[in-house]
């Protein structure tokens, strides 16, 4: 069994196992997140290489054979989710060292985070759709503690609203787990390749639609996104950043994989309907940051926008356009992630999220400004940054198969998101602040150390992701064949139990 199929579950389970058990230590648990998230984040390079190099990587645990057992998959789409991943975990929990407040560390702050980011990479690795609810369930349970830890009236209220939504997810996906297994015996995601497509017609599509909707709740398309911009701005910085990041994407992760590997033989049914999914997701999320006055607010509305170009290149469905949205999640993951903790850092500062009360950041400081810059134009698309590779695939993918409504939409919402930074460039850091508010208290050297460490690498990783985009494009293009070539996905899960 090559271990670094089990160390991305292992690695923070054990973290989280360790701070428990050091409930009140306040000063070891934080080592021991960091150090945990580090070496997460070591073990999801080391099975990235692997794959890279050896190929789809499986185990069937418990010595059963596939498609009795549980199985774990990677291939190189999963082992991407992984690492970056791995990324997050690691500039949250440094960023964490100086943004959780005693009383959530003193509640299970650390446990809870690295049991999150268990359930995602279980997500990401599990070969088996039972499972697969699973992890989601581990995650919801997290997640929900989370952002509902502190007890705060907002941080309640975000914390219904979201739960709520994701128990209707769940029910829905749950039941189409049921109907799918009532339909051919077998919930295994390679057994089920083989076998769905001699199945009865109208319920494959039946448990298709289920499908689609649970995991659109997850990844907060049109028109199941509300919950997210109320909820998301709710909880802490740390939290806020790594729930925009990560968890939204596990939504589009699955709905890539099954409607890749499980749900391909009708095309000219799926591809339409994700298409205008894609399309009214990227304009009312977009819509919605433009009429909204709270920096984080904007940022929770642009999750949803963004949401809609990772599916434009579902609905395309060609190796392009899926290389294109590989691209763009890894992209907006470390984007995303970024100005969530930006914005922590301003709130930091000046005490408020509402534009209206913030001002004169760049005057005070041109670093942080420089860096909320990266990230803003990043997001928005402008060369040579990370967001504009990503959207040019995409874009390309559209005209190659003569999409042409699509790539409109695409590039109106690309013209949007950049007035929506420039609102918060404006009202945020270029003008003066209001004479009335008051800041908290000064920031140590120590404090500025944790909060500016994780925001200049992912800063510098969307530079990197920018200027030397060929391996990464690469690396998505190989993982966009591998998922358009379910053969080899099947061979190695049924083979691996031989």
């Amino acid at each position: 069994m090559n271990a670094f199929l089990i160390l991305p579950i292992a690695v923070p389970f054990s973290t989280a196992i360790a701070a428990l058990f050091a409930w009140k230590a306040r000063r070891f648990q934080r080592g021991v997140s960091l150090f945990g998230a580090a070496g997460l984040l070591g073990s999801a390079v080391g099975l990235l290489v692997t794959v890279h190099e050896d190929g789809i990587q499986a185990v069937q645990m418990g010595g059963w054979p596939a498609p009795f057992g549980i199985t774990l998959a990677v291939d190189l789409f999963g082992a991407i989710m992984i690492v970056v991943t791995g990324l997050i975990g690691l500039a949250v929990a440094a960023y964490s060292l100086a943004s959780i407040d005693p009383q959530r560390e003193s509640f299970g702050y650390y446990p809870l985070m690295h049991i999150l980011l268990m359930g995602v990479c279980g997500s990401f690795m599990t070969g088996d759709i039972f499972n697969l609810y699973v992890w989601f369930e581990v995650m919801l349970i997290a997640s929900f503690v989370l952002m509902e830890l502190g007890g705060r009236k907002a941080q309640l209220e975000g914390a219904i609203k979201y739960v709520t939504l994701n128990l209707v997810s769940s029910a829905l996906f749950l039941t189409a787990v049921a109907l799918l297994y009532g339909l051919v015996g077998t919930l295994n995601m390679a057994d089920l390749s083989r076998r769905l497509p001699g199945a009865e017609g109208v319920a494959i599509m039946t448990a298709a639609v289920l499908f689609f909707l649970a995991f659109g709740i997850k990844a907060a398309i049109f028109p199941l996104f509300f919950w997210l911009p109320a909820s998301y701005h709710t909880p802490p910085p740390a939290v806020s950043a790594i729930f925009a990041g990560l968890l939204t994407k596990v939504g589009v992760y699955a709905m890539i994989r099954v409607f890749t590997l499980l749900f391909m033989h009708n095309p000219s049914i799926t591809q339409p309907l994700i298409l205008v999914t894609a399309g009214l997701t990227m304009s009312t999320g977009v819509l919605g940051a433009v009429s909204q006055n709270d920096f984080r607010r904007i940022l929770s509305f642009h999750i949803v926008s963004q949401i809609g170009y990772m599916l434009m290149g579902l609905g395309l469905c060609t190796s392009l356009a899926l290389a294109g949205s590989i691209f763009y999640i890894f992209h907006h993951i470390i984007v995303k992630t970024n100005l969530f903790l930006i914005s922590g850092v301003a709130h930091r500062l000046q005490g408020t999220y509402e534009l209206k009360r913030m001002g004169g950041l760049y005057a005070a400081y041109p670093g942080l400004a420089v860096l909320f810059l990266v990230a803003a134009f990043s997001l928005a698309g402008l060369p040579p940054l990370s967001g504009f590779w990503g959207k040019l695939l995409l874009i390309k993918a559209g005209l190659e198969v003569k999409a042409y409504v699509i790539v409109a939409v695409a590039l109106l919402v690309g013209l949007l998101t950049l007035y929506s930074m420039t609102k918060i460039w404006n009202e945020g850091f270029l003008k003066e602040r209001p004479a009335a508010g008051s800041a908290p208290g000064p920031v140590t050297r120590w404090e500025w150390l944790w909060l500016l460490a994780p925001i200049l690498g992912l800063a510098a990783l969307t530079l990197t992701l920018g200027l030397a985009t060929e391996p990464f494009f690469v690396l998505a293009k190989r993982a966009a064949e591998q998922l358009l070539n379910p053969a080899e996905y099947v061979r190695a899960v049924m083979g691996a139990s031989q």
